[in-house]
């Protein structure tokens, strides 16, 4: 078995601050450190699981960052790797307290749908957003008022319920005045700012809402708008005809090491 000395190892400082994205790339960091040590260990997933009473099935789950950590766990497994002192166990027992620790959409689990959750924790650790969106104005990008009439549009069943689901959007946006935030390119179809989502009112105020360092270009001209993170394109009218329907979304999450294959 290795040692810690010998198990190359490199402390994921960047993901313990306040920046922290919650809990779904740690689970994915600790996930691929376990990973790793247990092949360099040449340990099978059957070997893993009966020291800590486990399953195999359960073994893979938690090294591809899919469920949380006990801290018991874990400690049985650095041990059974060879990890049994030093900064390397010091700061994967570390990481997996923060790995159990609950993003901020926890507080709306009762309304957003299951599978959101990785999409969230991704979205907050990421160091670069890229969006193209053609019918309503990205939600990283939407006011209060306009997420409230975009809501109202589908199956919300009652006022609460918009009003709970409009904060959690913009609890979202969050990311982009912390320190460090990512950077955000969105590409909007024209029709996304002329078409007109709970008044003329509304939509004034989206397009004079300027997150800080934002410019808003116009793709026929690529001459930019004065204004405060990110970065916005505007197709017009007249390329529309080349634009395929619905939205994209290109994240480039911040936690490369560890990744588990």
């Amino acid at each position: 078995m290795l040692t810690s000395e010998d198990s190359a190892f490199e402390a994921p400082q960047s993901l313990f601050g306040p920046h922290s994205a919650g809990p779904t790339v740690q689970r994915l960091v600790l996930g691929g450190h376990l990973r790793r040590l247990r092949e360099e260990a040449s340990i099978t997933t059957e070997q893993a699981a009966g020291a800590i009473r486990g399953s195999h099935s359960k073994i893979s789950r938690m090294e591809h960052g899919r469920v949380g950590f006990k801290d018991r766990d874990i400690a049985d497994l650095l041990t059974l790797y060879g990890v049994t002192s030093g900064e390397e166990r010091e700061v994967l027992l570390k990481l997996a307290r923060e790995a159990n620790t609950p993003g901020w959409w926890q507080g709306y689990s009762d309304i957003l749908p299951h599978w959101v959750e990785p999409y969230f924790g991704l979205e907050a650790a990421a160091s670069i957003i890229r969006i193209y969106e053609l019918q309503f104005v990205p939600g990283l990008l939407q006011t209060a008022d306009y997420a409230r009439a975009i809501i109202r549009l589908g199956n919300a069943s009652t006022e609460e319920d918009v009003t709970r689901r409009a904060e959690a959007r913009i609890a979202r946006q969050e990311i982009l005045t912390r320190e460090n935030p990512p950077r955000l390119w969105a590409v909007m179809d024209d029709g996304a700012l002329r078409r007109s989502i709970g008044g003329k009112a509304v939509m004034r105020e989206v397009l004079r809402a300027r997150p800080a360092r934002r410019r808003v270009h116009r793709a026929a001209d690529q001459r930019p708008v004065p204004g405060q993170g990110c970065r916005g394109r505007q197709l017009p009218r007249s390329d529309g005809a080349a634009l395929p329907a619905g939205r994209a979304r290109l994240q480039d999450a911040a936690a490369a090491q560890g990744r588990p294959g």
